[in-house]
């Protein structure tokens, strides 16, 4: 008996090291990420966004300056709101005043904004710029028959839809072809007006995993041939997702997006490439897929799917954030009934099981930031989604500021942005709205947000889409 009972103690032993929860606990497997500030002084200036690449101390830099007076500021912090008045000089924050002092430089541009909030730029962490309409589902993934003029085209329309919500920032989590990369440079030196973009090209998946299965079972295989167009891209092997992560790092991706199914080697090997390449991993994963994810080391989950209380307990313990768009299954569950003809939604999913997992991961602790996933055609529901999306976070246990926060303050660590975006504080980049409200009060409010900066760029006047006349350029004189 004593024999039986030390096998059986051994026995529970190994299980329970060889448990995922339990080898988790060793730490990440991949390596942590690249330390983009070790080599780099914070006198150098570099590019406003993840790669961090060094550039000229005037890059994108609009000219001259301005000044917002009479509001009240609602800074992202989670202070209360208060009287101030901001100075902006070239695209930063260079003073938050008091509401009495007139310090600012004697040409700059004022705007009176008296009775309205200033505020920083919301985020939407999960968006998909060039996602096609839902008359094309055949098409969405794989984009075997659109150009990527037109990705660039439906990716336009959206950012405009954004920019008139209030929001500043995008983190596009996977488009077609380069179609992201292009919007991101021409938003960035000030061609095209929108939110500001941070996106990691190709999702990356592996044969039949999620956003690839629908694409060839509908006839459309191109997308598992590397069609160069496609939203997706599918790897097999460590060595193939290595790879896979390489390719959109070369494109100027600012973050990798990955997705179930994979083996264990398979995002081991992502991640850490990823990492070592300076970039943040994020995942679309559920049930056992979310422990390999975690125990891989991503830095951030998508969407409120299944996962066991350990998972979340390491979430938090690891400090891996949760972006959980409530409202695409939310708007799934009231079109459709269900989640239906997913094989990477093998579960119950409904409105009571999403914020149930957004309650037990904001009581464990989880750091949580807000992304809409607006697919097919729901961007027409801006910004009532984005509302709608806040009044989630309070009913899973935020206060209405805090839930504030984490649209920007938040959501800007989560894209490893916090240092420049999500505040209103000297130093910080200038994306700024102007709400015709108190959304700190009530989020309804942001249903009016009637100018938006974004790099001390104006590109939101009287709530439509605002760009500078064109100026003409004298030509040359003969000689």
């Amino acid at each position: 008996m004593k024999i039986a009972a030390l096998v059986s103690g051994l026995l529970l032993a190994a299980a329970v090291i060889a448990s995922p929860a339990a080898a988790q606990d060793g730490g990440p497997e991949a390596r942590p990420i690249y330390n983009r500030d070790q080599w780099l002084p914070k006198s150098v200036p570099t590019s406003d966004d993840v790669l961090r690449i060094p550039v000229p101390a005037d890059y994108n830099a609009p000219k001259g300056s301005f000044v917002l007076v009479g509001g009240r500021l609602f800074d992202g912090t989670g202070k209360p709101a208060r009287p101030a008045t901001i100075v902006v000089q070239g695209k930063a924050i260079t003073a938050v005043l008091g509401p009495d002092d007139k310090n600012w430089p004697a040409d700059a541009v004022v705007y009176d904004v008296t009775g309205k909030t200033v505020m920083p730029g919301l985020i939407d962490l999960h968006t998909h710029l060039t996602f096609l309409g839902a008359e094309d589902i055949a098409n969405i993934y794989s984009a075997a028959n659109m150009s990527g003029a037109e990705s660039v085209m439906r990716g336009l329309k959206r950012m405009g839809i954004h920019l008139q919500s209030g929001v500043t920032s995008v983190r596009d989590v996977a488009s077609h072809g380069d179609a992201p990369f292009v919007l991101k440079r021409l938003q960035a030196s000030g061609e095209i007006p929108g939110p500001r973009i941070f996106t990691a090209g190709q999702l990356i998946t592996g044969t039949g995993g999620h956003a690839a299965s629908h694409a060839v079972q509908a006839g459309y295989p191109e997308v598992a041939d590397q069609n160069l167009n496609s939203m997706v891209r599918i790897a097999s092997g460590p060595q193939e997702w290595r790879e896979a992560v390489r390719i959109q790092f070369a494109k100027g991706a600012d973050l990798i997006k990955l997705a179930s199914e994979y083996s264990q080697e398979e995002i081991t090997a992502a991640v850490d490439e990823a990492h070592s390449l300076g970039l943040p991993v994020t995942v679309d994963s559920e049930t056992q897929y979310i422990d390999m994810a975690i125990k891989a080391g991503v830095d951030s989950i998508e969407h409120p799917l299944p996962r066991s209380d350990a998972a979340i307990a390491l979430m938090a313990k690891r400090g891996v954030a949760s972006v959980p768009t409530f409202v695409p299954y939310r708007l799934i569950s009231r079109s459709s009934g269900g989640y239906f003809g997913s094989t990477s939604r093998r579960f119950e999913l409904n409105e009571g099981t999403i914020t149930e997992m957004g309650r037990k991961m904001r009581r464990a602790g989880v750091k949580m930031g807000i992304g809409l996933d607006l697919i097919v055609n729901w961007p027409d529901y801006m910004p009532g989604a984005y509302i709608n999306e806040l009044e989630s976070f309070t009913q899973i246990g935020f206060t209405k500021t805090e839930a504030l926060v984490a649209a920007t303050k938040t959501s800007a660590e989560i894209m490893h942005m916090g240092d420049r975006l999500g505040t209103i504080e000297v130093g910080k980049l200038a994306d700024i709205i102007v709400v015709d409200g108190n959304p700190d009060e009530d989020f309804k409010a942001l249903e009016k947000v009637r100018t938006a900066f974004v790099g001390g760029r104006l590109m939101l006047q009287e709530g439509r889409i605002y760009k500078p006349a064109h100026e003409e350029v004298p030509m040359p004189v003969a000689k």
